[in-house]
């Protein structure tokens, strides 16, 4: 199992849409809820943005970090898990880096599988503690998107990190 709390980087691609992400992470799957301070990319046209899904209530909040605008809309689609979902299907093992050469691997475990709501899914986590390492979805209505985690802290440091930005106060 996964952890339900961490933090950390992330970066998301998606070709379909020419979009481009990287970010610092806070997740935490038991609200569930995440939040992701970007650099975006589209196209060519770059931007920053501090944004906080919260699944719990339904609502996304973008504040762009350069006009300090912030936009909440509803968010309607389903809360995604970033580690391995409860019907998931074990497809193999891995090693990234050198293999039997001490300190210079990680065994990584590949899974995949389909939602309830038709998207598929796969993804990769650290053997033996299930550390998301990436993991991508597809489906018709929005394509095929990829993550991949890197520098995972088990935890969040500060659960204010869940707060709406003041500048979305009262939106």
């Amino acid at each position: 199992e996964s952890p339900k709390q961490w933090e950390g980087k992330v970066i998301t691609v998606d070709r379909k849409e020419n979009f481009f992400r990287a970010g610092r992470i806070s997740y935490d799957e038991y609200a569930p809820r995440f939040r992701i301070i970007e650099e975006e990319a589209v196209g060519k046209q770059v931007d920053y943005y501090d944004v906080l899904y919260l699944h719990n209530v339904g609502k996304e909040y973008r504040l762009n970090l350069k006009t300090r605008q912030c936009n909440v809309t509803a968010l309607t689609r389903p809360f995604r898990p970033f580690g391995v979902p409860p019907m998931a299907n074990f497809t193999g093992e891995a090693t990234i880096g050198a293999a039997g050469i001490a300190g210079e691997n990680v065994v990584i475990e590949n899974f995949n599988g389909q939602f309830t709501d038709g998207t598929k899914f796969f993804g990769d986590v650290t053997y033996p503690d299930c550390i998301p390492v990436s993991n991508g979805f597809f489906n018709n209505d929005i394509g095929f998107a990829m993550n991949t985690f890197f520098d995972i802290n088990i935890g969040i440091t500060d659960p204010m990190v869940f707060i709406p930005p003041r500048e979305c106060a009262g939106k």
